[in-house]
């Protein structure tokens, strides 16, 4: 971790650059203190465009993060040079150098994704939604070799946070009945879910057994993290993953 950014520790190729956002070094008051990079979220746009050039500015990228406009969906895009405006997705693949590919979260997993011999990266933003719809799968099978990816597990809720109804465990179970082991009861018929373990049982399913991270809450950690769990109305974090 540096002042303001968390480095994934990864054994990533030497020409892989990633990196998340924590809530800290912007410019951003009240419920959006401080580096908010959400452009959708009631902030003063002027503060979100500053936030977001430190950001880029902290990670010594070599050009401006490529932002999705995110809908909880399973549409991955493939970025290229010559096509970089905002798309409607919810993770970004490529294969050239330069382009940063990026999503945004307050308590969703990010996932950063490359392969063994640094040739492709991608980025997928994970609500229990799109996870359980298969984004994770779908953005894997963008890479050449599907069993050389590893993959970085941001900052996400904790199971022991995130309380969600007995139909979200009935949607991940109808897909994969070892997602049984990722919920615990929780209070009134409701269900402990681990994001962790359910993103984790899905890339094993496709052949990805190089995971990493994982030990984060951004409800619990709120000095270093938005939570729209926790507060409501918040900023979002970034995690981002490049090719140098």
């Amino acid at each position: 971790m540096t002042d303001n950014l968390l480095i994934p520790d990864w054994p990533i190729p030497a020409n892989v650059r990633a990196v998340c956002s924590t809530r800290l070094g912007g410019v951003s008051s009240g419920c959006y203190a401080s580096l908010n990079l959400g452009d959708h979220v009631g902030d003063r746009p002027d503060n979100v465009q500053a936030n977001r050039d430190r950001y880029q500015h902290f990670a010594a990228m070599p050009a401006a993060p490529i932002w999705l406009q995110q809908v909880h969906g399973t549409q991955v895009i493939a970025a290229s040079s010559q096509s970089v405006a905002e798309q409607q997705a919810d993770a970004s693949f490529t294969s050239e150098s330069g382009l940063v590919c990026t999503v945004m979260t307050a308590d969703c997993l990010p996932l950063l994704l490359c392969d063994a011999d640094g040739t492709e990266v991608a980025a997928v933003h994970a609500g229990w939604r799109g996870l359980c719809d298969g984004i994770i799968e779908k953005t894997v099978c963008q890479f050449a070799n599907p069993t050389s990816v590893m993959a970085y597990l941001g900052p996400a809720i904790s199971q022991a946070a995130f309380e969600v109804g007995a139909e979200v465990r009935a949607a991940f179970m109808a897909v994969a009945t070892e997602a049984k082991d990722a919920f615990v009861p929780g209070t009134a018929g409701k269900w402990q879910a681990d994001l962790y373990l359910l993103a984790r049982q899905r890339l094993q399913s496709v052949g990805v057994v190089q995971i990493y991270g994982g030990n984060f809450c951004t409800y619990r950690q709120s000095e270093l993290f938005f939570s729209y769990r926790r507060d409501g109305q918040t900023g979002r974090m970034a995690s981002s993953i490049w090719l140098a």
